[in-house]
């Protein structure tokens, strides 16, 4: 227990105190019928639209699964595509090869830079996204998706 000037008089856990003020943890926040976070906020805005428009929420949750599968699917290619990259780069160094082996696999580095470039290309440079447009489209209300 703290006695203390900035508590009052009252005898309280620091804890007890910062429950009662707007420091009290996201976590205590959850579920208390208010919006307080992010994520609440999105499922409250999920919630009325399925119940105002369940058709729309369907297309919408179809739009956003296939955002997430496609982007799995990207993150997962460009691993790959990396972690070859850096397969080849020590085979090429540190890996015990026959010379024509070695300029094969100088040939193959020379091509994997140009993959591991549109790699990076695809995850750092602006781009128009056909599935961002047809997200804006379903938020819109028009029914053109692609």
């Amino acid at each position: 227990m703290v006695r203390g000037k900035w508590l009052g008089n009252r005898t309280t856990s620091p804890l007890q105190f910062l429950k009662g003020t707007k420091m009290a943890t996201k976590k205590d926040r959850l579920g208390d019928g208010k919006i307080n976070t992010g994520i609440e906020m999105i499922e409250d805005q999920e919630e009325k639209l399925w119940e105002q428009n369940p058709m729309e929420a369907l297309r919408y949750e179809k739009i956003e699964t296939r955002k997430k599968l496609n982007w799995m699917a990207r993150y997962i290619l460009s691993m790959i595509i990396v972690l070859t990259f850096l397969f080849l780069i020590w085979l090429l160094f540190y890996g015990a090869l026959p010379q024509e082996s070695r300029d094969l696999v100088n040939i193959m580095v020379g091509a994997y830079v140009a993959v591991l470039a549109k790699a990076t290309d695809y995850w750092f440079k602006d781009k128009e996204d056909p599935e961002q447009k047809e997200g804006e489209n379903v938020s819109n209300g028009n029914n053109d998706t692609i």
